[in-house]
Order: structure tokens, then C-alpha cells, then sequence
């Protein structure tokens, strides 16, 4: 027999559904994504970590799950919102498959709710903007929920690049064993492995350090370039992180993804604010304003660096043709670029992978101006 479960709102807003994965409870930011691909590459992205995660296609799961694609050891999300869920244990459709994404879920301790009507919920936020809500199949008494739920901080204000990296430096290997010439020093805020295999396509070797390390940590490591990675939260109280890239502007190359394209921002001197529901999924369409091109890119953010406050040693280089959003910057006078979306494309297409080979040809033309300083 199904376990009933409810989604309440912080607003009031209440939905009926049922438990899957760890039928437990769940609270965070409620955010909808538009992606019908790419489920366990989101639900094991560590931009999601503290959100409740609600799929906007009608069917999920059919593919099962296997440990090749996760982005991160497990799922880090609240809590997970799905309309029909494939629940049969196999035979999957992909050859990869070893678990049902409802196992998964389960094995990790993710709670979910499934046979939710998630076009009512998305409409609900895109209306009203993400919200605070929690999952239970625990507790349904509604002004219990809504007491709960209306307790919970805003995810304005909230460091969780802390939370989401890594506890130690690590160096990461490349499975086809190119071999590197290269050295990056990435900054981890909540790492994609997706990013890492990137970099060594382009021979680029990584040491991966946490989110609170120094500039002069970074500099004594001698890298070629800093790749600053995605991550969960607001980027403005990171203040350990924007004083760390302040300190590397202009020293080494610089490649910002995601949060931190928005640390970069903040670095720079320009402002960041919420977006009322965010972008979060793989067909957002961004206009390079250098080539003309129309890239649909993977997106997953709530926060957006203010064009109207870049200083005048940066520029605006892509923009969200959705809602006109900054989407990418560049630094007149320091070899530093970065983007708001996600160009190593997992989930996602690949339009925007262009840029591993840009930061490659920036590192390398910053070598060879400094040989000849």
C-alpha cells in the first residue's frame, strides 16, 4: 500500500502525493527544473545541495541509474518532486543501469514524493517564486508542516559552498591516462565531476583544494591557471572566497562556473541578487555576444551577478535570452573569464564545452606573454 505524503509550501500552499525514496522528511528551497534528461546528473549535483528538487517532465526514471554518471558520491539534494516514477527494478532501456532511481534515492536517505501534480507546483512557483517547503511522510497535520516550514532561514544569506566541498586536497587522475602538460588548481564549492574530466580532455592535470583556501595556498601549488567550480547557496557571504580571487586576479587564469562566475563578480566590485525562481535545467538559450552565437545551455542557479554593477575593467560576454540575465563576464586587463550556465554538460547539451579549449589558449597565451615581460 502507498505511503501518503504532502508537500507544504512556506506560503500556505499545500500538495498531496506519495512517499518514494527514504519516506522520511525533507525541508529546503522548493525549485522546479525543466530538463526531460539528465535525472541523476541533477540529483547528484552539489548546486542542489539544501533544495528541494521538482522534475517538470511528466515521466522520470525510466533509465534506471549506475555510478558512471553521478556528478557527485551520491545525491545531495533535500528532497526530490516527481510526477510518474518508473519503479520496476529492470530491465532498463540504458545498458549501464544497476538501480532504479527510487533505489537510489532510498540508499542515500533522499526523501521523495512521487504522483504529485508537479505542472500545478511549477506554475505555482514560477507565479509566486521558490519557496521554502517540506516534504513528510511523517507528519501530516498541514499547520504542523506549515509551523515547520515557515521556521526554516531563507537560502538568501546562506553559505553552503562550505558545506558542499571537499575536506582535503586531492589530485584528480584521467581514466584515458592523456597525459597533462598542464596544471589547474580548482577550486571545489561544490564540484561536478563532469568538470574535472573536462579539463583533462583538454591535458590539463587537477589538484583540487577546498573552498576556503587562501590565495597564497593556491599561488605555492604553482599552477598554470584556477578554475573556480559551481556550487550551492549565496555567493555573498562567501566572503573567504571572494578575498581568495581577489587575490589571484591578475596573477594567474582564472575560469569561473556558476557560483563562481558570481564569486568572480563579487571579486570584481559588482553586486549579485536572487532571481525569483531561478534557471535550473538544460534548455535555457544564451546569446554570446562576442560571436553572435545561440548557445541552449545547462543552467542551475538561484543567484545572478547585476550587469549594472560591473565595474569598468569587466564586461557582460553572454546573456540570457530567457529573461536578459548576465550570463558571462570577462576581465579587460586579467586573464579571467567565467559563465553563469554550466559548459561541461552534464546533464545538458554540449554548445558551450567550446570554453575548456578557450581557458586552455588563455593559460597558454598568458605563458607565453610572461616569458616575454
Amino acid at each position: 500500500m502507498a505511503t501518503q505524503a504532502l508537500l507544504m509550501l512556506d506560503d500556505g500552499t499545500c500538495f498531496a502525493g506519495e512517499a518514494c525514496g527514504a519516506a522520511e522528511e525533507a525541508i529546503g528551497e522548493t525549485v522546479f527544473i525543466t530538463g526531460m534528461c539528465g535525472y541523476q546528473e541533477s540529483v547528484t549535483d552539489p548546486s542542489y545541495y539544501g533544495q528541494i528538487m521538482v522534475f517538470t517532465t511528466a515521466h522520470l526514471g525510466n533509465y534506471g541509474t549506475n555510478p558512471l554518471d553521478d556528478e557527485a558520491p551520491g545525491p545531495v539534494a533535500a528532497g526530490v518532486v516527481v510526477h510518474d516514477l518508473f519503479e520496476a527494478q529492470g530491465p532498463f532501456p540504458h545498458w549501464r543501469a544497476t538501480e532504479s532511481l527510487d533505489e537510489k534515492l532510498r540508499r542515500h536517505g533522499i526523501t521523495g514524493v512521487k504522483n504529485l501534480d508537479t505542472r500545478a507546483l511549477a506554475l505555482h512557483l514560477r507565479d509566486h517564486g521558490s519557496r521554502n517547503g517540506i516534504i513528510s511522510a511523517l507528519d501530516l497535520d498541514e499547520a504542523s508542516l506549515l509551523r515547520r516550514v515557515r521556521q526554516w532561514p531563507s537560502m538568501q544569506g546562506q553559505d553552503l559552498a562550505c558545506k558542499a566541498t571537499c575536506a582535503d586536497v586531492y589530485a584528480y587522475e584521467a581514466k584515458d591516462r592523456t597525459v597533462p602538460d598542464l596544471h589547474v588548481v580548482v577550486i571545489d564549492y561544490g564540484l561536478k565531476r563532469s568538470i574535472l574530466e573536462r579539463l583533462a580532455a583538454q591535458r590539463m592535470r587537477a589538484t583540487v583544494v577546498p573552498a576556503a583556501v587562501a590565495a597564497r595556498e593556491v599561488l605555492a601549488l604553482k599552477p598554470d591557471g584556477v578554475l573556480l567550480t559551481n556550487g550551492p547557496g549565496d555567493p555573498e557571504p562567501c566572503s573567504y572566497a571572494i578575498s581568495c580571487i581577489r587575490g589571484l586576479l591578475g596573477r594567474v587564469p582564472i575560469f569561473g562556473i556558476c557560483l563562481g562566475h558570481q564569486l568572480l563578480g563579487l571579486a570584481l566590485g559588482a553586486k549579485t541578487y536572487k532571481l525569483p525562481f531561478g534557471h535550473h535545467g538544460v534548455n535555457h538559450p544564451v546569446l554570446d555576444l562576442g560571436s553572435g552565437r545561440v548557445e541552449i545551455t545547462s543552467q542551475n542557479h538561484g543567484f545572478c551577478v547585476d550587469p549594472g554593477t560591473l565595474p569598468a575593467r569587466a564586461e557582460m560576454t553572454h546573456r540570457n535570452l530567457n529573461d536578459d540575465t548576465l550570463e558571462g563576464l570577462r576581465v579587460k586587463d586579467a586573464p579571467a573569464f567565467s559563465v553563469q550556465f554550466h559548459p561541461e554538460a552534464s546533464p545538458g547539451p554540449t554548445d558551450a564545452t567550446g570554453l575548456f579549449p578557450r581557458f586552455r589558449a588563455m593559460i597558454l597565451r598568458h605563458r607565453e606573454e610572461t616569458l616575454h615581460a
